[in-house]
């Protein structure tokens, strides 16, 4: 069976619309021209001056960040923030920002949703919302490099300003954060640099600490250790069970990532050359 006709196969057996399968041009093995077109694409649609040799210069963060600032300032019309969310499991993060969107109170439009799995239940929640969805396969894209060729190339063809992972279980690796670069946001279920790792509630709670937290940073090659956005306490209250604290962490979660997308869409997070972040008031 070809990878085309597996994927196929995967979607289908998830009950997802056709349109959650990666574009044609990646059942081919000509992934990395593809990548490079759709870069030299959405640079061109930004706007972006060709250097000698025709490539297109890829905004920062700090570049975004500075227009949408003096948007903001000059008091113009500032767009919705353009964001493509990565998740592996049930989305609930995902439907915060949904509902934060519907109800006004932030100003961003999801244009892509992508699932690290046919089976994430995420994906019926952007289906639900009239949102276009992708779903990678491990077992068929097992090479997390081409997987994220993928995802690089979809978000691009998507024009997104900003990738926001949301519960999502696969590491992000060159492709992705050469391509979004200090434009790619996670959350962790911890206080960074503390409790690093994917069991980063269950390795606080074990650890009997007091407090904990939400932490929401930007992305980089080394492992939850990119620049910190924002940190959010929680206490550990006596007698709470592993669950209780899971659930107070989640509650936090769907509160905050909101609030720092906002800051996002508002042009207000700078990262200094330090990679320390530096929120505007």
């Amino acid at each position: 069976m070809s990878v085309n006709e597996e994927y196929r196969r995967l979607v289908e057996e998830a009950g997802l619309p056709p349109e959650a399968l990666p574009s044609e041009s990646f059942f081919t093995v000509n992934v990395d021209s593809e990548l490079a077109r759709a870069a030299r694409e959405a640079a061109g649609a930004a706007g972006a001056e060709a250097n000698d040799e025709g490539a297109q210069a890829i905004p920062t963060n700090n570049d975004l960040q500075a227009a949408r600032a003096a948007a903001r300032k000059a008091g113009d019309q500032v767009e919705p923030l353009k964001i493509g969310v990565l998740v592996s499991g049930s989305g609930t993060n995902l439907q915060a920002l949904i509902d934060c969107i519907a109800a006004g109170s932030l100003n961003a439009s999801i244009e892509l949703v992508v699932a690290s799995r046919p089976s994430a239940y995420g994906l019926k929640r952007a289906e639900a919302a009239g949102i276009q969805t992708l779903t990678l396969s491990k077992e068929v894209y097992a090479d997390p490099i081409a997987a994220d060729e993928v995802i690089a190339h979809e978000l691009l063809a998507a024009q997104v300003d900003y990738v926001i992972m949301a519960g999502y279980m696969r590491k992000v690796h060159a492709p992705l954060l050469a391509t979004f670069p200090n434009r790619i946001v996670n959350l962790h279920p911890a206080l960074l640099p503390s409790f690093q790792g994917a069991h980063g509630i269950a390795d606080a709670y074990e650890r009997g600490v007091k407090v904990t937290g939400v932490t929401v940073h930007f992305a980089n090659a080394a492992y939850d250790q990119g620049p910190i956005i924002a940190q959010e306490p929680v206490r550990v209250e006596e007698g709470m069970t592993l669950d209780d604290l899971e659930a107070a962490i989640h509650a936090v979660e769907h509160k905050l990532y909101p609030q720092v997308v906002e800051l996002l869409a508002e042009g207000r997070v700078q990262v200094s050359p330090d990679l320390t972040v530096a929120i505007e008031s």
